[in-house]
Parts: C-alpha cells; structure tokens; sequence
C-alpha cells in the first residue's frame, strides 16, 4: 500500500511537471506575439462573453504583458518544472532523499496556498490545497513510521 502512495504522489508530481513545461512551452511561443488580440480571439471562438467582468480582466492583463514578462513566466515554468521532476524521481525511487525534498518544498508552498485560497477562493485552490497537505502528513508519517537500517 505505501509503494503505491508513493508511486501514486510521483505521478501527481509527473503531472504537473509535464502541465508546466507545456506552459513553458506556449509562454516562449508567445513572446514576440499580440498575446490582448490572441486572447480576444479564443474569447469569440469559445463564444464567451466579451462584456463579463472576468473576461475583461484577463483581456486586460494579458494586452499589458511584455514580452520580458512572458519570458520570465516560461522560465519559471521550466524551472518549477524541473523541481517536480526531482521530486517525482525520487519518490518513484524510493530515495529519502526524495521524500524530503517532496515535504520541504510543497509544506513551503502551503502558507501561499492557504492565502491564495482564503482571499481568492475556489474549489480548485480547496482541492489543490487540500491534496498537497495530505501529501505532506503522509510523507512524514511515512518517514517517521520506515526509519533507515
């Protein structure tokens, strides 16, 4: 059952490593692109409404992206990538190591998570909130109860 939990966190970590690359990846591709007018046009493809507050707000933010901008959230994408990569392959190889790493890095990113999730709440931040605190209390439940030999 343990081996399966941990397999089972090492694909989550995959998952969203993979998700981030893909950002990386369409974040480089928009750099030098009408990133305001490419959105607009999702907007009418996707039949969403042009007047809706939300729409208007994300049309805005992405019309004053600059190109340095972008670039900095590809580069981020990759590097957070890279983290949840070691992350997966440690704990897919059963390495304390990886272990540790898992709960030092996602149990620093829950006061975030926590703050995100009061001010700007939404049943994904809840979930997502949610799976990494279980993520940590297992994984340090699981380091406690396997100790080395």
């Amino acid at each position: 059952m343990k081996l399966s939990l941990l397999r089972l966190i090492a694909i989550f970590k995959f998952f969203k490593a993979v998700s981030l690359i893909a950002l990386g990846v369409g974040a480089f591709k928009l750099v030098h692109k009408d990133v305001g007018g490419l959105l607009e046009h999702a907007v009418e493809a996707l039949r969403l409404e042009p007047g809706h507050h939300f729409v208007e707000v994300a049309l805005a933010k992405a019309s004053n992206l600059s190109p340095e901008q972008i670039k900095k959230l590809g580069l981020g994408s990759f590097l957070y990538a890279g983290l949840f990569f070691t992350e997966g392959i440690g704990l897919w190889l059963r390495k304390r190591w990886g272990e540790w790493l898992t709960v030092i890095i996602t149990g620093s990113l829950i006061p975030i998570e926590i703050y995100e999730t009061y001010w700007h709440p939404s049943w994904v931040k809840a979930v997502v909130l949610a799976v990494n605190v279980a993520i940590v209390l297992y994984l340090i439940y699981h380091i406690r109860s396997e100790r080395p030999e």
